[in-house]
């Protein structure tokens, strides 16, 4: 077979597969032309292949060939298309979803946290059964609490903590299923946060304890508090599925939620930074605390503005149904 006379007879067939596979978008014509371009070229890269198998025409055919294959499997975006979807509708759409819970669950680690912070640091004997002797509670208090942010260098003290709290709220969004695990991270969580604070109580320095918590603190137990309302919402799609069957919805639930645990990577990153750098920094109180709440804000401002609009424009967090797969019928 002469190649060049091939090429010569079918080029301005190959030219158009190419130009309808790279097209962003195709009319019903098109698609069947397209159709009708893939069989055609295919068989065409069959014979150039059975001569010449390793030529720069035959590589360039699988090329546009792949790419068109591509048109018909479902692909539809490119992965910046993809990740700006991720970041502008369904990340902020699942927060916006949860947003009611993050704060039930911020309240309910408040009631916890501050009736063990109230009990340690008006009882002199539940604050020694915590803590021991007065040494170890005047250690804690003037050195191993604030040595605590400093004692590593801040970049591999903010990667540990990062990692540490990803992993608490990955948890949350994926254990939040059994119904207990939620309230038992809340729980516990909150129990230490209270007994560390009512130390700082019972010896009269609880500005020094806020002045350390707030600053990084604002945002990471938000973020905690986020990890565990996904987590609820998924649990409770078990419970109450509604006009879905349970495995559908917690199928439906799960992948929107899982968004969560995502996003929240970032978040904890962000809050890491804070407690890595700004914390134990030499800055003055009131701008280490209005770092934090600046941080805090940017975070709800995202949640309940851009949340907000996708979630009114039917957004969910969940996977597209291409993405998805098959869902089954409702029972």
């Amino acid at each position: 077979m002469d190649i060049d006379a091939f090429s010569a007879v079918n080029g301005s067939k190959w030219s158009r597969l190419t130009y309808l596979a790279h097209k962003r978008r195709l009319t019903g014509e098109e698609t069947d032309e397209l159709l009708r371009l893939y069989q055609t070229v295919s068989a065409h890269l069959s014979l150039i292949r059975s001569v010449a198998p390793e030529s720069a025409l035959s590589s360039s055919l699988s090329a546009a060939l792949a790419q068109a294959r591509t048109r018909f499997t479902g692909a539809r975006s490119n992965f910046m298309e993809d990740l700006a979807r991720f970041f502008v509708i369904a990340l902020p759409a699942a927060f916006y979803r949860i947003r009611w819970l993050t704060v039930w669950c911020g309240l309910f680690f408040l009631a916890v946290g501050g009736a063990y912070a109230l009990w340690i640091g008006t009882s002199p004997e539940a604050l020694r059964a915590v803590f021991g002797s007065d040494d170890n509670i005047r250690r804690y208090v003037e050195d191993d609490f604030i040595d605590y942010y400093s004692e590593n260098p801040a970049a591999s003290f903010a990667g540990a903590v990062w990692t540490n709290n990803a992993w608490i709220s990955a948890q949350a969004v994926a254990f939040g299923i059994t119904g207990f695990w939620v309230p038992m991270i809340l729980f516990l969580n909150a129990q230490a946060v209270g007994a560390a604070a009512g130390v700082f109580v019972a010896t009269g320095k609880l500005d020094i304890f806020f002045s350390y918590i707030l600053p990084h603190g604002l945002m990471e137990l938000t973020a905690v508090f986020i990890a565990c309302a996904a987590g609820l919402r998924i649990f409770w799609a078990m419970v109450q599925p509604g006009p879905r069957t349970r495995l559908q919805a917690v199928a439906e639930e799960g992948r929107s939620l899982v968004t969560v645990a995502l996003g929240l990577v970032l978040v904890l990153l962000v809050s890491g930074v804070v407690e890595a750098f700004v914390t134990p920094s030499p800055l003055p109180v009131w701008a280490k605390i209005t770092i934090g709440a600046m941080v805090l804000a940017a975070y709800w401002v995202y949640a309940l503005l851009l949340g907000g609009r996708a979630f009114r424009a039917g957004e969910t967090g969940d996977l597209e149904t291409n993405d998805a797969g098959y869902r089954g019928i409702a029972a």
